[in-house]
């Protein structure tokens, strides 16, 4: 008999394996993420690469900024309309944590869904309940992504249109990676809504309660997160109002390349290029969620997709940094703000007693 049923202790189960690695997994895509950036620089001219970031210019960069300042309101915005009616946060609260949500993404070492689990948390504090606030991120979630897939559709149907057998090698590449997707999201979908959902329903409840750790947080007293999706996808308008508020936001990313390669100087490349290349490079590093921020992976996405329209890689590069220029001037004061609601509950509406 082994020590560990002498000692009557059981096995250690493998699933804390499997936390284990899945913890570790954003550490492993931030090494692997800036392993490929490192690549890409050194690989190219770093002298073109900062000559074409500098021709941007102050103006240029606040106008990116300000574009996607823009971009994250309407997501903010969409996920409001989701819970109208249905919780006391008002409309300027899902704004605020919406940019908490992007900063936690895009600057902190975890994976794209980290700053959902914070938003959804820091949602309590106005006084939704814990199942509202993981339904309202569940359904926000697959709606972000539904509209990215449809943005990556208009992309690859205008690539279809360009000239060239590489780009149009590339957009069936594409359509059949938006097409698996697709299926993937349906799947996902229909699950949520069936009984199956029940063991991510407890999953979730659990994490919620782990991560709140205030009896004054309303995570009980509430319906379930089963019943609250019920209530969530119950009301079609809201929804189609969330979708095309948030379809609207992915195409203002669109703007933000047309800025910089019109800064830069780039000739032949218009709004209709310019979505293109947002549609599928965005498509790309939403397919890399593991790797924060997807870090060298939109590099390398800016260098493989602005090929086809003659932009070398010195100034795709330098147009995927131009494109992170927000994250960081929008994504620090966000987590001044996400550590100033933590240490400042009073600030904010207390939870309502159920």
């Amino acid at each position: 008999m082994s020590r560990g049923c002498e000692s009557g202790q059981a096995p250690p189960a493998t699933g804390g394996l499997g936390r284990a690695v899945l913890r570790r997994l954003p550490l492993a895509g931030t090494v692997v993420g800036l392993a490929l950036a490192a690549w890409l620089v050194a690989s190219n001219d770093a002298s073109a690469i900062a000559a074409a970031f500098g021709r941007i210019g102050a103006a240029g960069l606040l106008a990116i900024v300000a574009v996607r300042a823009g971009l994250v309101l309407l997501c903010g915005l969409a996920w409001a309309r989701l819970l109208r009616g249905l919780c006391p946060a008002e409309t300027g609260a899902y704004v605020i944590l919406r940019f908490v949500r992007e900063g936690i993404n895009t600057l902190l070492p975890v994976a794209s869904v980290g700053g959902e689990v914070v938003g959804g948390r820091l949602l309590t504090f106005w006084g939704v309940t814990g199942s509202l606030a993981a339904a309202s991120i569940l359904a926000d979630l697959l709606i972000q992504a539904g509209t990215q897939l449809v943005l990556a559709l208009c992309g690859v149907a205008l690539l279809a249109r360009v000239d060239g057998a590489p780009a149009q090698e590339l957009a069936q590449w594409a359509l059949h990676a938006v097409i698996v997707a697709a299926v993937l999201l349906g799947a996902f979908f229909v699950i949520q809504r069936s009984s199956a959902a029940r063991h991510i329903e407890t999953r979730v409840a659990a994490l919620l309660r782990r991560l709140i750790r205030d009896r004054d947080a309303p995570t009980d007293g509430g319906p379930s997160v089963h019943a609250a999706l019920d209530s969530v996808w119950s009301r079609p308008g809201r929804i189609v109002q969330s979708a095309l508020l948030h379809l609207l936001a992915w195409m203002l990313g669109a703007a933000e390349i047309w800025i910089a390669l019109t800064c830069i100087g780039v000739e032949g490349v218009g709004p209709q290029e310019a979505l293109v290349i947002e549609a599928l490079t965005q498509a790309v590093k939403s397919a890399a969620f593991p790797v924060p921020s997807g870090l060298g992976v939109q590099e390398g996405g800016f260098v493989v997709i602005g090929a086809l329209f003659g932009i070398d890689p010195g100034t795709a590069i330098a147009l995927s940094l131009a494109k992170r220029v927000p994250d960081v001037a929008l994504g620090l004061p966000s987590l001044l703000v996400w550590q100033t609601l933590e240490a400042r509950r009073g600030a904010v509406l207390p939870p309502s007693r159920p």
